[in-house]
């Protein structure tokens, strides 16, 4: 007659699977955790474009990445990436560096930019990033700038999208 396990033995067996799987999770983070965004390496990582008011990391809450004291804060007047004679900012018609988009998955979105010129814009009418009617343009609202996407900043609830400066 085969005697079925001590109740105590299975706890502990469950107790060392739980730890074992807590350490592998600690060890090797999951790329979409909060707080990990996926972008360039050696990019500084400046919040996420996005209307959610209430994501810590989001542009659009004037407490978290909208917060227009933030030193490296997009909306900061006096910062490198909110200056409109900054070579870095998003508002300078003429910057060369402008902060970079990526999406959820990692993908580049384009810069974020006033320049309506530069080819990866989002401000370029003509651009991949910028024209109303490519997919891949914040300015389509079928595409990737829907509303109702999770990770459209055009979303008032959802996450958006990753911004770099460099």
């Amino acid at each position: 007659m085969k005697t079925s396990p001590c109740p105590l033995t299975t706890v502990l067996r469950a107790i060392v699977l739980a730890g074992s799987l807590f350490a592998l999770l600690a060890v090797c983070p999951s790329p979409g955790h909060a707080g990990d965004s996926p972008g360039p390496p050696g990019g500084a990582y400046l919040g996420n474009l996005s209307a959610n008011p209430y994501s810590p990391n989001s542009t659009g809450n004037p407490f978290g990445a909208g917060n227009p004291y933030r030193p490296n804060g997009l909306l900061n007047p006096y910062g490198p990436y909110g200056n409109p004679y900054s070579a870095k900012s998003w508002s300078n018609p003429y910057a060369t560096e402008a902060p970079r988009l990526f999406n959820g998955q990692g993908e580049y979105r384009g810069t974020l930019s006033v320049n309506p010129y530069a080819s990866d814009s989002t401000s370029n009418p003509y651009g991949r990033y910028g024209n109303p009617y490519s997919p891949d343009s914040i300015n389509n609202r079928y595409g990737a700038g829907n509303p109702y996407r999770a990770d459209s900043p055009t979303n008032p609830y959802g996450s958006g999208w990753s911004v770099f400066g460099r």
